[in-house]
């Protein structure tokens, strides 16, 4: 399915892009719909824990119940005012509504085990997984019970196909950071949404699908146990990073299980869309993307530097060296976070080289957080331009990426997300701190908070540690946090606006 430019869109009749009432009816359906979801979702759990004769399937029965009679009680309600069209001001309204309550009822279950969660946990937990971040503050996974290791899974892997298709449909329509670029057959040159977004998203749900069976296979053949695959098949292949041992994949001893896992980690950062292109056109050089080879090269110069200096720094065998970088460098770049040993014990510079990898992210149209690899290269265009223009001010300059035009609507867009980025996390950093966290763990934690990463830097939150021990109200900030870098910021900041309202 071929992307193409579509150019600005249409503004309303008044001239205002966000002119115009909301339909509150539409929201509550749609988020009526996911909460159906969510609640199939929960049955696999509930039959887990059955099977192993544990109590907690109660709780996911009771769970699954909840949500459904919520879900079907908004569908309900709203079912006649349902039409295939989302206009712009509802589109940002719905996004926000629709991961708040998924959320929110998603971490019920969190909050009826029978070892007992608070809300700032079980939210937390929850929201980590949707957003494919990774953090936890659960510990003791080992001698935990099934249903929840594999609820903690799904949630990330319900989440990393919802970040795709807000990604591919939802972003390029709302024009957010610079998501105009990537405008599909599924996104009007109007303020709506076309039907034939549902066609897309299947297409993209069975790309997904066949990933996410090919990495369970992997790891089946490769020495992991049938529940273990599964698991870490779900949160590979949405770069989640959750894992059903405390020791993440350090606890499996096979190198093939470690280099598996680099490869799908790597694949899941590409666009989702490439794969699509590929199977129904039948051409591979579609990978051949502009975005695509630019985090190839990324990512090879970042795993090949980090192997030179740890070979050198630290006399690791070449092999060894190699394996665990790679592994390392793959899992930040692609916002996955599973830990394999303690990077942050290499040394200051592979402790700051990591922190500076938190904020790259993979290609946009994955399951990847982070700035995104096109944004780094549209902002690499513009300050070239800029540069030309200012030793030649009479010179006409045009830029373009892929073939597409980049308008200054698109670069200030692009330049608007990066800045709002680094001002999001300056904030919680300052907030965190509020709170007593010594500062580097404070900046560390909003970081991978923001770019949903996962693991942050220091002793409490590293990749050996956990965010359990941090004060209830930091963990609703940085849930805050998560939420806010999946959904580019903009998304909500909008909503949160007086304007948005009139």
């Amino acid at each position: 399915m071929p992307i193409v430019p579509k150019g600005r869109a249409a503004p309303g009749r008044d001239g205002h892009r966000l002119a115009g009432p909301v339909a509150p009816y539409r929201i509550v359906f749609v988020v009526g719909m996911l909460l159906l979801v969510l609640m199939a979702f929960m049955i696999p759990p509930m039959l887990v824990d059955l099977i192993h004769d544990n109590d907690d399937w109660e709780v996911f029965a009771g769970s699954a119940l909840l949500t459904g009679f919520a879900g079907l009680m908004m569908v309900l309600v709203s079912r006649d005012a349902w039409t295939d069209r989302v206009r712009l001001k509802e589109g940002f309204l719905l996004t926000v509504a629709s991961w708040l309550a998924v959320s929110l009822f998603g971490c019920i279950p969190y909050l009826f085990l029978e070892r007992g969660m608070s809300f700032a946990d079980a939210w937390f937990e929850t929201v980590s997984g949707l957003t494919t971040t990774g953090s936890t503050v659960l510990s003791g996974l080992d001698t935990m019970p099934p249903g929840i290791l594999l609820w903690r899974s799904l949630t990330q892997w319900i989440g990393g196909v919802g970040i795709v298709v807000m990604a591919l449909i939802m972003l390029p329509f709302l024009k957010v950071g610079g998501m105009q670029l990537f405008q599909t057959e599924s996104s009007d040159r109007s303020d709506k949404i076309v039907p034939q977004a549902r066609q897309f998203i299947g297409f993209i749900a069975m790309a997904y699908l066949l990933l996410t069976v090919a990495c369970a296979l992997a790891y089946r053949v490769a020495g992991m146990s049938a529940f273990d695959a599964v698991n870490h098949a779900f949160t590979t292949i949405s770069t989640g990073g959750f894992s059903t041992h405390d020791a993440s994949m350090g606890f499996f001893p096979q190198p093939a299980l470690h280099w598996i896992a680099t490869v799908f980690m790597f694949l899941a950062s590409l666009p989702m869309v490439l794969y699509v292109r590929a199977v129904r056109e039948g051409d591979f050089l579609v990978f051949r993307d502009r975005q695509v080879m630019g985090f190839v090269r990324i990512v090879l110069g970042l795993v090949l530097l980090m192997t030179f200096w740890r070979i050198m720094a630290t006399g690791t065998a070449p092999l060894a060296a190699l394996r665990e970088v790679s592994f390392n460098v793959v899992g930040i770049v692609s916002t996955t976070g599973y830990a394999l040993g303690d990077f942050t014990t290499w040394g200051p510079f592979a402790v700051a080289a990591f922190f500076a990898m938190m904020f790259l992210g993979g290609c946009t149209g994955s399951t990847a957080g982070g700035m995104k690899v096109f944004r780094l290269q549209i902002m690499g265009l513009a300050t070239q331009a800029y540069l030309k223009r200012l030793a030649s001010p009479h010179r006409v300059v045009t830029i373009s990426y892929e073939g597409r035009a980049i308008t200054q609507e698109i670069a200030m867009s692009v330049f608007a997300f990066v800045s709002a980025l680094f001002a999001t996390v300056l904030l919680f950093a300052v907030l965190i701190a509020l709170f007593g966290v010594e500062f580097t763990t404070a900046l560390s934690a909003s970081v991978t908070a923001v770019t949903n990463v996962g693991p942050g830097i220091g002793d409490i939150i590293g990749p050996a540690g956990n965010f359990s021990s941090l004060p209830d109200p930091v963990k609703i900030l940085l849930a805050f946090a998560m939420l806010l870098g999946r959904l580019e910021f903009f998304t909500v900041l909008v909503v949160l606006s007086p304007q948005f309202w009139k």
